[in-house]
């Protein structure tokens, strides 16, 4: 007799059924339609005025409803878009609602319908509506200056497009940052018949107090408030006090800044627009399915569950056959459809969690005892240091780890994770003594042999789960990852799998059908993601959006993508308008998506058939590595002009602002000794760079110096420049630099040339020559990590000049700072950042 949980499992079918049966076992309420044939009031900016009555077309042919489908009906919904305040956090800020909500309404759909969606913009600025991982017209798509012009404030915007796939997808803003703050809900296709299962959407979100045009800012200007705020920074007092002085000094000295695993610092991480949300009508033996969208703009969190394992039927709105997993990590833009049951009468906690684990959401369901899932302990992040020193390279790239890394089955930031690991050392034993003494324990997938002599025969295991060996290469048969040779693993840091937790990769991910794509030519590309943290500049084979040609396609051809993931982040890549088959051991079974995450040093394999028309957007969906430039354009060849977009030229020049925006930082310290400063007004290559010291009185002098050059390499670590060169200070006599030549600065003004050129441990060398010949070469550093909030600088040149100084910082903008400056003397005073 089959349990209630495995009949709503079984229950689940995976075709578009030709009976049409209406679906009303939704636990939470959803959007409410509109008559097709409601009057609209205000202006209507789509350029074709009759898109609602005129029927959708696609590229060279129309677009079709699924044969057999009957009860075709146009549905109908209006949003209403306007500026709110909202108080998460005891602070009221601006967002942005949908019909007075957010996240925004739930919508609804069967296949076979028509949607038909109002956008009224009563915000006081642009936007676009995207909808996330659906087949529709490349006019319907909602990517501003890409496939429609923004939608002017105060107007109303008319998407139209057939509704043929079933599954979890979403709607969110494709304008500037908007999605940041608030303006996503989730979007749901149901079968034509649906199994009759209690179900929840749920969409997951971050909220941050500061601006989004700040964070933008901040992130592209080297500002480490973020790291203060989730107490990541890594100090070298941090590491002392851990025993890990020598783990920092190596990974300054490869030039890297401290570990992490996310950009942005959030106050408060949502469920459906809450902290927490309940729902006690349900008992034991219940059963319930979850429809999850990660609506967050760079937050990847952790779905793990008190009441017992979860079951995954579908991902980004594909079905996959049923897998029973412990917890699994959702990437921003991602859609998973989980079924979870109700052991007893009690309330059970499904929990959120960032990947930081610097805050978590909750939806509790059932009533009685509360049985909460343990919160994740905090990160050690010294260990993922750790690693990282041992993963780069000295020129930023990553090292061959000798190992095929792929569909996420191998984790390098388990490594951080103290629920999956005890001490390397004593893992280290633990696990020589599991192959010699305790053979029983281990899981032998061949007949290798047992004996305790095994120099004659090579042993393969896996790294994530020691307890499996062979004796010969193959899969591991619980995270299907490539085995490696003992001897190999016995040299390596790896987490240790002494617990009962099943996480969730893609290689355990099987599409209930084939996905063979349809006989065509192939056309294959390499993608390389790379970035770095220092400057925020995220780029794929070293060329942001606007410095890379359109990536022209044939209808009709196949495509097949080759990711690698050289940079330190992982990156939900995702495609627009498009399905890709992500290439696993399943092999013509293997899933469909639309989005990948794509690990550190990872390598995927994306296939995907050419079916459609226009220009379509393949992009990372953290938020602002998106505007930072990682993405890139398919654009089919012969395609006809897109109505909504009268001017491709200026549209196409808009669109790449994004990446070419310019951001200023600044910082003065006011001491008593003088007044000194600097600034750098920058874009993702280009900079122009200030530098002040006025002191009080003339024996002090006054000193500006301006650089404007060209940031170089995938590390921007080289900075060619050309700048002026201003001193004045009273003096008697000349001065004599290191080389022997005079230094006058008594109303010395000179034009120079020069190079900065970042040194292991972020010491900054600067070789410049100005236009009387003379040569200074200067070292700086000025962020030197010594406690959480404590930072000390220092400068030396040439010229016999040098500063050696402290900060201690109070907030993002203000610091108590102390310095010696050789020709000022000391000073205490006050610096202000911006």
């Amino acid at each position: 007799m089959q349990s209630a949980f495995s009949q709503s499992v079984s229950s689940f079918n995976f075709g578009n059924n030709k009976v049409y049966t209406p679906f009303t076992s939704f636990a939470v309420p959803v959007a409410d339609t509109t008559p097709v044939n409601s009057p609209v009031k205000g202006p209507i900016s789509n350029l074709e005025k009759n898109i609602a009555t005129k029927a959708i077309k696609g590229a060279n042919e129309g677009i079709h409803f699924p044969v057999g489908t009957s009860d075709i009906k146009t549905v109908r919904y209006d949003l209403f878009i306007t500026d709110t305040t909202v108080d998460y956090t005891g602070k009221k800020r601006h967002a942005i609602a949908v019909n007075a909500s957010i996240p925004a309404p739930t919508l609804v759909f069967t296949v076979g319908d028509t949607a038909l969606i109002y956008v009224h913009n009563d915000a006081d600025e642009p936007t676009a509506i995207h909808w996330h991982g659906v087949f529709l017209p490349n006019r319907m798509d909602g990517v501003a200056w890409l496939t429609q012009l923004p939608i002017p404030p105060h107007t109303t915007y008319i998407y139209k497009f057939p509704v043929l796939q079933a599954g979890t997808y979403w709607y969110h803003s494709h304008y500037d940052l908007q999605e940041q703050i608030g303006l996503y809900g989730a979007l749901i296709f149901n079968k034509r018949t649906e199994p009759d299962i209690p179900t929840i959407p749920i969409v997951l979100s971050d909220w941050s107090n500061t601006k989004p045009k700040e964070i933008d800012r901040m992130l592209h200007t080297e500002n480490d408030w973020f790291a203060i705020e989730k107490h990541s920074t890594q100090s070298y007092w941090e590491a002392l006090k851990a025993g890990k002085i020598g783990v920092k000094f190596i990974n300054e000295w490869k030039r890297m800044k401290a570990m992490d695993v996310s950009d942005v610092y959030y106050e408060k991480f949502l469920l459906n627009g809450k902290s927490s949300e309940q729902f006690k009508q349900f008992k034991a033996g219940d059963s319930v399915r979850l429809r999850i969208v990660n609506g967050g703009a760079s937050s990847y969190f952790w779905i793990s569950y008190s009441g017992g394992k979860m079951t995954v039927i579908a991902n980004d709105g594909n079905d996959v056959k049923p897998v029973q997993v412990s917890r699994f990590i959702i990437a921003p833009s991602e859609t998973y459809d989980v079924v979870v049951t109700i052991p007893e009468n009690m309330q059970y906690e499904l929990l959120a969690t960032p990947e930081d684990r610097s805050g978590s959401a909750s939806l509790w369901l059932g009533s009685g005892m509360r049985m909460p899932e343990p919160p994740l302990p905090k990160l050690d992040y010294f260990a993922g240091m750790k690693m990282m020193n041992e993963m780069m390279k000295m020129n930023g790239d990553m090292k061959p780890m000798g190992m095929d890394m792929t569909l996420q089955e191998m984790n390098m930031n388990e490594i951080m994770y103290p629920e999956l690991n005890l001490p390397f050392e004593n893992h280290k034993h633990q696990h020589d003594e599991m192959n010699t003494n305790d053979m029983d324990s281990t899981i032998q997938i061949d007949n290798m042999r047992t004996s305790n002599d095994t120099s004659h025969q090579t042993v393969y295991t896996c790294p994530m789960h020691p307890d499996v060996i062979s004796g010969k290469p193959g899969k591991c048969p619980k995270c299907r990852m490539t085995l490696v040779r003992k001897e190999e693993m016995d040299n390596m840091q790896m987490p240790s799998r002494e617990n009962n937790i099943t996480t969730l990769n893609y290689g355990m991910l099987e599409s209930p059908d084939k996905t063979t794509l349809p006989e065509g030519t192939w056309k294959t590309l390499r993608f390389t993601l790379d970035g770095n943290m220092n400057r925020y500049v995220w780029t794929i084979n070293n060329k942001t959006v606007s410095e890379s040609d359109k990536i022209l396609i044939k209808r009709g051809e196949n495509l097949r993508i080759i990711l690698y993931n050289n940079s330190m982040m992982r990156h939900p890549m995702h495609l627009h308008g498009h399905d890709f088959r992500l290439l696993n051991d399943y092999g013509e079974y293997s899933p469909l998506k639309n989005v990948v995450d794509i690990l550190p040093m990872e390598t995927d394999t994306l296939e995907f058939h050419a079916s459609e028309s226009g220009d379509w957007f393949f992009h990372c969906h953290i938020l602002y590595h998106m505007m930072s430039g990682m993405g890139r354009i398919f654009s089919y060849q012969d395609s006809p002009p897109n109505p909504e977009i009268p001017d491709p030229k200026m549209a196409y020049h808009m669109l790449n602002m994004d990446d070419r925006m310019f951001f200023l930082t600044a910082e003065n310290d006011f001491a008593t000794n003088g007044n000194d400063g600097s600034l750098e007004y920058g874009n993702t290559r280009w900079a122009f760079q200030g530098e002040w010291r006025l002191g009080y009185n003339a024996l002090h002098g006054y000193e500006v110096e301006t650089h404007f050059g060209r940031y170089i390499g995938k590390m921007q670590w080289l900075f060619p420049y050309i700048g002026f060169d201003w001193r004045y200070r009273k003096q008697h006599t000349d001065e004599k630099t290191l080389f022997g030549q005079t230094d006058t600065k008594d109303d010395r003004k000179v034009i120079h040339i020069g190079v900065e050129y970042t040194l292991p441990w972020l010491i900054v060398a600067d070789a410049s020559v100005d236009n009387t010949g003379k040569f200074r070469i200067q070292l700086s550093r000025d962020d030197i990590p010594l406690t959480p909030r404590l930072r000390g600088s220092f400068m030396v040149n040439t010229d016999r000049e040098y500063m050696y100084g402290l900060r201690y910082i109070f907030t993002k903008n203000f610091a108590l700072s102390g310095h010696y400056d050789s020709d000022m003397g000391w000073g205490v005073g006050v610096r202000v950042t911006y």
